[in-house]
């Protein structure tokens, strides 16, 4: 299962009880925070996320609106006696920043925190899952982040496979896609004892950006995409002097990427009313929603 979490949905400047940029990405039993803007924290209350289970968070960069909700978010987990590990991936200045503030605090964590500077390809590989990360192209340096499931194994049909004569000490290998040949010479096919697992899912966070097709390759196919939509339509120009997007060019991304859904967020401070966003998107890209906060966005494996 994959879904996403929206925390905060704006710009830079908090406005219409909108929030800036934060999200919690949920694949099967893992939770990552993606970004974690002012209030973040506060947010996360009220949205009842469990913030002892996040155990990987991600910035994608240092505007302020990406990152001034952290070092409450990291002092917070501490005061409520936080003990294991935290590992943060994030530009490589944040964590001379972090050390400072926790410094002149005379603070110190009761968890180890664990710093990764952001760089190109695989930043995380576990058994279940594995997150890449791809530069955007904002202002100053500005990455966004690929979740991807493990492929599961295949599974076996154990009653099947013992009738046809194999071995359950086989199963692990079947599993694994092997044939099973007996003693015999008998050659077992593996798919005639087994089913594949549901396809892998995948989520896409472009981060802040102005349009630049040099992304599709790294979000090709994603289940889900998150791209940023500052302005509508008729503000290109402006999108472009700050290196932002509007709908129609994070729907015509979406469109060329073919990703099976686009959430768009990151509204400029200007709009109090989104609906245009998104049938301004929908034109171009029907499987469009607004990111909005509190709404869990969900993907079931199929």
């Amino acid at each position: 299962m994959l879904a996403v979490t929206i925390l905060g949905n704006n710009s830079a400047l908090p406005a219409f009880d909108r929030h800036p940029t934060a999200q919690v990405v949920t694949l099967d039993d893992y939770l990552f925070l993606v970004d974690c803007g002012e209030g973040t924290q506060m947010q996360m209350a009220k949205y009842r996320i469990r913030r002892s289970r996040i155990n990987h968070i991600f910035i994608s960069h240092l505007h302020g609106d990406h990152y001034f909700g952290l070092i409450g978010l990291i002092t917070s987990m501490g005061l409520l006696g936080r003990e294991h590990d935290m590992h943060l991936h994030a530009p490589a200045p944040l964590k001379d920043l972090i050390d400072m503030q926790l410094k002149v605090a005379d603070t110190a964590l009761p968890f180890k925190l664990h710093f990764y500077p952001l760089q190109e390809g695989l930043i995380v590989e576990e058994e279940k899952f594995r997150v890449q990360c791809f530069k955007v192209n904002h202002r100053i340096p500005c990455w966004g982040f690929r979740f991807e499931q493990v492929r599961a194994p295949r599974r076996v049909n154990p009653q099947k496979a013992i009738e046809m004569g194999v071995p359950a000490v086989f199963f692990d290998r079947l599993k694994r896609g092997e044939d099973y040949t007996s003693q015999a010479g008998v050659l077992i096919k593996n798919e005639l004892v087994t089913h594949a697992a549901p396809a892998p899912l995948t989520y896409a966070y472009s981060a802040d950006t102005m349009y630049d097709e040099r992304i599709i390759d790294k979000i090709q196919g994603a289940d889900l995409l998150y791209h940023e939509t500052t302005y509508l339509k008729d503000l290109a120009d402006r999108a472009v002097k700050r290196y932002h997007c509007t709908t129609e060019q994070a729907a015509t991304i979406a469109q060329k990427a073919g990703v099976k859904k686009l959430i768009i967020g990151h509204f400029s401070s200007k709009y109090e009313v989104l609906h245009e966003f998104e049938s301004e998107a929908r034109a171009v890209f029907p499987n469009t929603e607004l990111a909005l906060e509190g709404v869990t966005y969900r993907v079931l494996s199929s």
